[in-house]
């Protein structure tokens, strides 16, 4: 029988018994506030904010509520298995750390503890491309875990080419494009604070460690900081791509590669036609456009559009081992958490990582049994009515 997530529950009881309290709240919802005691306002409005007034941020939210699960009895749901398929690769429940980056600015061990904590539970990672750590020192800290590779494509040929090559060449297994943050959106609680990290020379390790990137530099960024940064900012932010762009990236990857930010129909079948392996079905936790739809309003037309041609992932939104649940139900084949874990990060390092994720998966666990399932792969919209 595959790993019972739901024993976490167990353990933390039993750990009652000797007067020990979990170190970090069992409250997925609650991790916010928690870090806010921790963390600098800079860093939690970067990880906490969104888009303009929050509009989308809160449709995330809202689109969550808007469905309710309905438990089914006496379905022999006693023995449950998570485990799920993706690419042909085995993964002990349908979930990924989403990829975020800056981890620094709340954890000085940044994604090096995260890779750590998401390897112990056999889950993969997506390390950003604007990660405060390298490609490789990111592997090695990942040792033997699964890890996948986001990438917001640099606009110069000889970097896309190289920071490709090196994901690949350091054992990460898909591409996650990133396509809906060519250019930073309208974000007032960075603004109001005039705090942008990669300008700080938070989050770039991965361009500043590129040979590629490093050539075109009249001075290395150990000898002139500001110029590499200026170089930097120029090249991974600004200009937007085209659909035809997507053949450079299949030369260069021969995995798995996904579009993320996809949150219409057509754009998915666009993928699907363009010969990507998958879509995540996402608008970025809101960050991007105010006022836009909630994410999983957006995930069963396209799962049902796609989702015999292709793997949709989904991410935005999600707190809670029931959130899963109903991603998955609605059309998901995984789903990605983002901001949960960062707040773990923040709050207790690879401890603190290891604490949300491990809370998600009880959570997930426990839910889908008392809702009558024994496996992800038994879900589908039937499991849930509208509120």
């Amino acid at each position: 029988m595959a790993e019972r997530f739901g024993g976490y529950q167990n353990e933390i009881y039993l750990q009652g018994l000797a007067g020990n309290k979990p170190p970090f709240t069992t409250d997925l919802t609650a991790l916010e506030d928690a870090a806010a005691a921790v963390l600098t306002p800079e860093a939690l409005g970067y990880v906490a904010g969104g888009a303009g007034s929050g509009a989308t941020m809160r449709a995330n939210r809202e689109a969550f509520d808007r469905w309710r699960i309905v438990p089914r009895m006496l379905t022999d749901a006693t023995d449950r298995d998570l485990t799920t398929t993706l690419f042909g690769n085995d993964l002990p429940a349908p979930v990924l750390l989403a990829p975020v980056g800056v981890q620094s600015i709340v954890h000085p061990d940044a994604e090096l503890a995260t890779a750590r904590a998401a390897a112990g539970l056999g889950l993969p990672m997506i390390l950003s491309t604007a990660a405060s750590r390298t490609i490789e020192d990111v592997a090695e800290a990942s040792g033997a875990g699964p890890r996948w590779f986001q990438l917001y494509w640099p606009n110069h040929p000889d970097v896309c080419a190289s920071i490709v090559g090196r994901a690949r060449k350091a054992g990460y297994t898909a591409l996650v494009v990133t396509l809906d943050t060519w250019t930073l959106a309208w974000r007032p609680q960075d603004l109001d604070r005039a705090y942008l990290p990669f300008i700080r020379n938070e989050g770039t390790a991965i361009a500043m460690s590129d040979p590629a990137f490093r050539a075109l530099l009249a001075k290395s960024p150990e000898e002139d900081e500001q110029m590499a940064l200026l170089q930097w900012v120029g090249m991974f932010t600004g200009t937007d791509k085209s659909w035809q762009q997507l053949a450079v990236l299949r030369d260069l990857w021969d995995g798995p590669i996904l579009l993320k930010g996809i949150q219409h129909v057509d754009d998915a079948r666009r993928a699907a036609d363009a010969g990507m392996d998958g879509v995540v079905v996402s608008n970025h936790g809101g960050r991007q456009v105010d006022g836009a739809l909630g994410a999983l309003e957006a995930l069963p037309g396209i799962a049902q559009a796609v989702g015999d041609r292709l793997a949709v992932l989904f991410d935005s939104g999600v707190r809670t081992g029931a959130d899963v649940l109903k991603a998955l139900a609605l059309g998901a084949k995984a789903v990605l958490l983002g901001r949960p874990y960062v707040y773990g990060l923040g709050l207790g390092g690879e401890d603190g990582v290891r604490h949300v994720l491990r809370s998600l998966l009880a959570e997930l666990d426990l839910t889908l049994g008392l809702a009558g399932h024994r496996s992800p792969a038994t879900l589908s919209p039937e499991v849930l009515v509208r509120a």
